[in-house]
Formats: C-alpha cells, sequence, structure tokens
C-alpha cells in the first residue's frame, strides 16, 4: 500500500468517519472516503507550491508590495479550494444533478459520447489518453474562460478573479462561489461526456491546479519563444489580467488558454507581449469596491451578479 494511499486510510478511519457516525451521515461514507483522498491531494498541492513558488516569488517578482494584506483572501480562497471544502460543498449539488442526466439519457438510449470508443487507439496507451482528455478538457476551458469575458451575468462573477491588484499563485481560486459551481459543472459534466475514468479525472484536475497556480504567480518567468507558445506561463497570463488588455476590446480579453496558448494562437486571442502591466480591472482606478475580504466579496458579486440580470435598478 502506497504512503498516500495509507494517510488516506488512517485519515479517514481515525477522524472522518468517527464524525459521520456522530452525526447520523453514515450513509455518505463512500463519498467522505472520496472527499478525504482531495483533502490529502489539496493538501500536498499547496505544501509543494508554497515550498516552490514563494520562494521564488520572493527572487524573482514583478512587482515588490511593502503590504500584502490584499493577498489574504486569496490564501483563504485557496485552502477552502484545495482541501476539498467547497468541492465536497458542491458534490452533493453537482452529484445527484449528473446522475439524474445519465439517468435521462440513458432512459432514451443516448449513451455519452467516449473517446475511446471514437479513437480506439486511446484504450491501447494510459499516457496517450491522458494526454488527449487533458487537450479536450483544456479546449472547453479555454471557451469557459472566454464566456466568462462575453455574457455580462458571467462577467459579473468572474469579475472578483481580476480584481485582485496584487497578483499571486494563491490568486488562481480567487472566484465567486457561484462562478466556481457553474465551472465545476462545466468541468465533471464534459469530463463525464467524453468518458474519462475516475483515477484519470484526477490527476487531470491536479495538472490543471498546479499550473494554474504557476500560471499566476508574483514571478518574472519566461518560457523563451518557443516555451511560451506551448504552456501557459504567469507572463502570458499576466497580460490576461492586465488593466483595459485582458478584459476589453473586440474579444473582451486576450490569452484565455487555462494550459495551452494554441487555443488563444488558433482563435486570434493570443497576445505575447513581454510589457509589464498593472492587473485589476479599469473601474478600480475609479473607486470602485470590489471588496477586501472574503464575506464582502462574495456579497458584492452578487449583487453584481443582480443588477447584471435585472438592470440597474437593483440596488447596491
Amino acid at each position: 500500500m502506497s504512503l498516500f494511499a495509507e494517510a488516506q486510510r488512517l485519515l479517514f478511519e481515525h477522524a472522518v468517519q468517527p464524525v459521520l457516525y456522530g452525526l447520523g451521515l453514515a450513509a455518505h461514507l463512500e463519498e467522505a472516503f472520496e472527499a478525504t483522498e482531495w483533502f490529502l491531494i489539496g493538501a500536498v498541492e499547496i505544501a509543494l507550491l508554497y515550498a516552490i513558488l514563494r520562494p521564488l516569488e520572493r527572487l524573482r517578482p514583478v512587482e515588490a508590495w511593502p503590504d500584502r494584506r490584499a493577498v489574504r483572501a486569496d490564501v483563504l480562497y485557496t485552502f477552502l479550494q484545495r482541501l476539498g471544502v467547497v468541492p465536497v460543498l458542491f458534490f452533493f449539488l453537482l452529484a445527484p444533478l449528473l446522475d439524474g442526466i445519465k439517468g435521462w439519457l440513458a432512459v432514451r438510449g443516448v449513451a455519452p459520447l467516449n473517446l475511446e470508443d471514437v479513437l480506439p487507439v486511446l484504450g491501447e496507451s494510459p499516457i496517450v489518453a491522458f494526454i488527449a482528455y487533458l487537450l479536450v478538457l483544456d479546449l472547453a476551458e479555454y471557451w469557459r474562460h472566454r464566456l466568462q469575458h462575453r455574457f455580462g451575468w458571467w462577467w459579473a462573477l468572474h469579475a472578483l478573479h481580476h480584481s485582485q491588484r496584487q497578483m499571486s499563485f494563491w490568486t488562481d481560486n480567487r472566484n465567486h462561489l457561484l462562478d466556481d459551481l457553474i465551472g465545476a459543472l462545466w468541468f465533471a459534466g464534459i469530463a463525464l461526456a467524453i468518458g474519462v475514468p475516475p483515477g484519470q479525472f484526477v490527476l487531470l484536475v491536479v495538472v490543471t491546479r498546479v499550473v494554474e497556480s504557476l500560471s499566476h504567480a508574483n514571478l518574472r518567468l519566461s518560457f523563451g519563444r518557443i516555451g511560451e507558445r506551448l504552456l501557459v506561463g504567469p507572463r502570458f497570463h499576466r497580460v490576461h489580467h492586465a488593466i483595459g488588455v485582458g478584459h476589453e476590446g473586440t474579444y473582451r480579453g486576450v490569452n484565455f488558454a487555462v494550459l495551452f496558448p494554441v487555443w488563444d494562437i488558433l482563435f486570434g486571442t493570443a497576445d505575447f507581449r513581454s510589457a509589464v502591466e498593472p492587473t485589476g480591472i479599469r473601474d478600480q482606478l475609479a473607486g470602485r469596491d470590489y471588496g477586501e475580504g472574503f464575506l464582502r466579496q462574495q456579497w458584492l458579486g452578487l449583487v453584481r451578479f443582480k443588477r447584471a440580470l435585472f438592470g440597474p435598478a437593483a440596488a447596491e
């Protein structure tokens, strides 16, 4: 048994399981065991990211901040997300919905599209299958990101992510909870539709999250002329967060790719400028408040969302 599996077993048996029995939630033991795995994966991610990226941010920062208070909320977002608190809550909302969709399709004789059925070669190599799933899901994430900038109601939520003026590797998880719910449904739904195996799904999520944390880092780092076009890095993604660049213009922004810049290149949204731009949203310069703490940020996001749906008459 691997060290990770043993740690999961011990944590579940000695901490999680007694709590569930005590609360009368024994029916959810299976889901809780999966949640324990996500908790441990997130804990390892946070430890490694902090051990590697935080020293690099000190050594080669894009910006030096005398006061890092604005980063504290992002740390909270990261712990809530990576330790499984938010995903577990979403699981109880998403699982019944996804199961219902699967049942509805099954009754009507509609089988999910399985990539391995379309491309049998994927069944011969787990590595090739993983790469194929990663490409499909990353393409889907590219379009989800573009839609977040295109639709006013969705941008009202996503704007919270862009409102960070002190962007760091913690910023990746700075999202409105409703936006996270939509994103989780999108990602999991597509993974289900193309037949991603559970084991591969976990690894796909981890790879995506790690690269996203790196791309948000306050780190003066370039992958070079070729590398910048192969993998999204801090310089490429910082342009996406730049005031007046990353959320305006013909496409309501640039550099939407999560992992692979090829999607931005193919669809005409790539911007490989090297100039360092300040991050944030233009109306922040005029004094618009996006909130400093977690609760106010979430509340103001709901206010913007309501206004986008029902018009400016919806008062703040």
